[in-house]
């Protein structure tokens, strides 16, 4: 067996990550490699409520180090549950955002100091 692969899919709404990430998947598992797609946040039980949290309108006035946290609170399930245990058994994981995502959202567009999300992540 060999080790895992990670790969993260990063862009603005509406750049064709999923697509392409679904792509991705679709022509590793032609080609006999075992792949799964997911995504953040999200990909989980614990994973998909923090989503519908943070995409509430309704939360419109949550402070940035809280959705950090949220992101964060999301991601840690997510590589608990699915990406850890998938890598361990060699599969591939293809994944719609990840870690860069937040620095880019929360650290470039809220202004949260980069180092914090780096050790955060």
């Amino acid at each position: 067996m060999y080790p895992g692969f990670f790969i993260s899919f990063e862009g603005i709404e509406g750049s064709g990550k999923t697509t392409q990430a679904r792509l991705l998947v679709d022509y590793l598992t032609e080609a006999s490699l075992e792949a799964i797609l997911t995504y953040e946040p999200g990909g989980t039980d614990v994973g998909d409520r923090v989503r519908d949290i943070l995409l509430d309108k309704r939360h419109h006035f949550m402070p940035p180090r809280v959705e950090l946290l949220l992101y964060a609170a999301a991601r840690a399930q997510h590589v608990e549950e699915i990406i850890r245990p998938a890598l361990s058994l060699g599969r591939v994981v293809v994944c719609d955002r990840f870690t860069d995502s937040t620095l880019a959202y929360q650290g470039y567009g809220l202004g949260i100091d980069r180092k914090d999300i780096q050790k955060l992540n």
